[in-house]
């Protein structure tokens, strides 16, 4: 599975896209699955530090419960309006809880620098390995999409 940087450097161009969507409102929903197989939807705020995609969250949430018996997740960014003028984003992946203090502390410098804010504590973090990335887009009459599958190149589709 690749991490955040190894997904930019196969996507490049659909990377910085959509890791741009996501930066644009600094919010996400966060798509995983309960243990029961049903799917929830949460609101989850992402950070793209260290050539990694971050997920922190409150210990005990089920969200948190959920990507820890089973890690695939997808991610899509804040919808700003029905005509997708900014475009979709989606990222698809599993899951890694992280537990080293050296990562821990990582994240929470990259977080403070970002938002310019402490991490609320206590937290349960995760790494998100990318599987998939995803742009919805309108250009004139057609909806493009833009996506990369892991060891695929990326591919343009486009609907009218």
């Amino acid at each position: 599975m690749a991490n955040w940087s190894e997904a930019e450097r196969a996507a490049p161009e659909l990377a910085a896209a959509v890791r741009g969507r996501f930066e644009a409102h600094g919010l996400a929903i966060l798509a995983t699955i309960r243990r029961d197989g049903s799917p929830r939807v949460s609101g989850v705020e992402p950070l793209f530090a260290l050539g990694e995609l971050w997920l922190g969250m409150m210990p005990g949430s089920r969200k948190g419960a959920d990507l820890c018996g089973d890690p695939r997740c997808a991610l899509h960014s804040a919808t700003t309006d029905k005509n997708v003028t900014e475009g979709d984003a989606k990222i698809n992946g599993r899951a890694a809880v992280v537990t080293g203090a050296e990562s821990l502390d990582a994240y929470q410098a990259a977080w403070a620098a970002a938002t310019a804010t402490p991490v609320p504590e206590p937290f349960t973090l995760f790494r998100i390995d990318v599987t998939g990335l995803s742009m919805i887009g309108v250009a004139g009459e057609e909806l493009t999409i833009d996506f990369w599958r892991e060891g695929e190149q990326p591919r343009r589709t486009t609907r009218t």
